[in-house]
């Protein structure tokens, strides 16, 4: 029996991506999966009904979505979406699978409550960082995207130039931007920065980065560490100590005011963003300088980062953007669909739906299933939260 998939339009306030886009949908075909599509779920990323039922797919209200699909693909389930999300909690029904971003090490309860729901669960933000799983990985996808707009508003809000000019009026000198964190967001502003004349310079806790920073054109300034102490065994950076973070502010504190603009994506999953920014640290910047915090959605980089908004504080700008993916909704649609779609593949194998515990990838992401939550970080969380 075909694999039925359901796509319904995204609730979550300002979120203009979709999971699924028709030409992802081919990806698909061998698998044999029909589609449920809610009418105008791509609208806002710029992919309308008429190519989705070109490609065969039924175009249908939301509570049809949820009653025919077997799997539900989102970009924000329950987890992330924990306000708007709760009107879908009665349309899930027992043995339906839901994969999406969901905020698992942020949203337990959300995700106790679809264990309670029957509905075994997949988050996106666990895809393991294996060779394997590199198609899968939408993390790394939205994290593209983020960079590389971090860094164009970096420029639209920076009352100066990017690139040296050499005019009639005399040579204008480049930016000076500086890029902290150095994962895949901090390697796509560090290019994007580059493409447009800045000279950049970058930081990261992790050593083995250097090489990849230099690559791009960039300076590495560095904190000395034994080699792989600043890094989990999953590619991220590991939550280091006071002593630590007291060196790394000595660094910065030296590096953060000769630059116009500061870029900071230093983000432990799961956890607090390290402050790596302080009040005086901006005080040293010049009037007019720029900091646009990618981590502002779990605190920020900057002690003065406030989510959402832009504050200025002595003439600096510091700016704490939410969501940016969604600014960039063709394209971020485009790539996530195809990450869900190399993970749906993964799971259906020739035409049924499969949950294998063994398999690396699908234990990984598999949060709740057969009534429970099973994440063993995640059921932690849980039991911590109701004690």
């Amino acid at each position: 029996m075909p694999i039925r998939v359901g796509i319904p339009s995204e609730t979550y306030p300002g979120e203009r991506r979709v999971a699924m886009t028709p030409r992802a949908m081919d990806l698909l075909a061998k698998s044999g999966a029909e589609w449920w599509i809610e009418s105008g779920a791509g609208a806002g990323a710029g992919f309308p009904d008429s190519e989705y039922a070109a490609r065969g797919a039924r175009l249908v209200g939301r509570k049809e979505v949820f009653q025919a699909a077997d799997v539900i693909l989102q970009v924000r389930t329950l987890g992330a979406n924990p306000e708007a999300g709760q009107y879908d909690r009665a349309l899930f029904r027992q043995g339906q699978v839901v994969i999406g971003f969901g905020e698992p090490l942020a949203a337990a309860s959300e995700y106790g409550e679809l264990a309670e729901r029957g509905v075994a669960s997949f988050a996106m933000e666990l895809i393991p960082r294996i060779t394997r799983a590199q198609p899968m990985d939408a993390l790394s996808s939205m994290a593209t995207i983020a960079g590389y707009k971090a860094v164009l508003i970096a420029a639209d809000t920076l009352p100066r130039l990017f690139p040296m000019l050499m005019t009639a009026a005399g040579t204008l000198t480049p930016a000076r931007v500086l890029v902290l964190g150095a994962g895949v967001a901090g390697l796509q502003a560090i290019a994007t920065a580059r493409r447009l004349g800045a000279v950049v310079s970058a930081h990261d806790v992790r050593p083995a980065v250097k090489e990849q920073i230099e690559s791009l054109g960039a300076r590495f300034i560095g904190v000395d560490l034994p080699a792989g102490s600043a890094e989990s065994r999953d590619g991220y950076a590991k939550q280091m100590g006071e002593d630590f973070y007291r060196r790394q502010r000595e660094v910065l504190a030296e590096a953060v005011p000769k630059q116009d603009v500061v870029i900071t994506t230093a983000a432990v999953p799961g956890a607090k963003a390290p402050l790596l920014i302080t009040r005086d640290m901006v005080a040293g910047m010049a009037p007019g300088s720029v900091i646009v915090d990618l981590a502002a959605e779990r605190g920020g980089n900057c002690e003065l980062t406030q989510p959402g908004r832009t504050v200025l504080e002595g003439g600096v700008s510091i700016l704490g953007p939410l969501n940016l993916p969604s600014t960039v909704p063709y394209h971020a649609s485009q790539m996530y669909s195809r990450n869900l779609a190399a993970f749906l593949r993964h799971l259906a194998g020739e035409r049924e739906l499969k949950i294998d515990p063994e398999d690396e990838i699908t234990r990984e992401t598999l949060v709740t299933w057969r009534g429970e939550v099973v994440h063993p970080r995640v059921r932690e969380l849980l039991e911590h939260h109701a004690v």
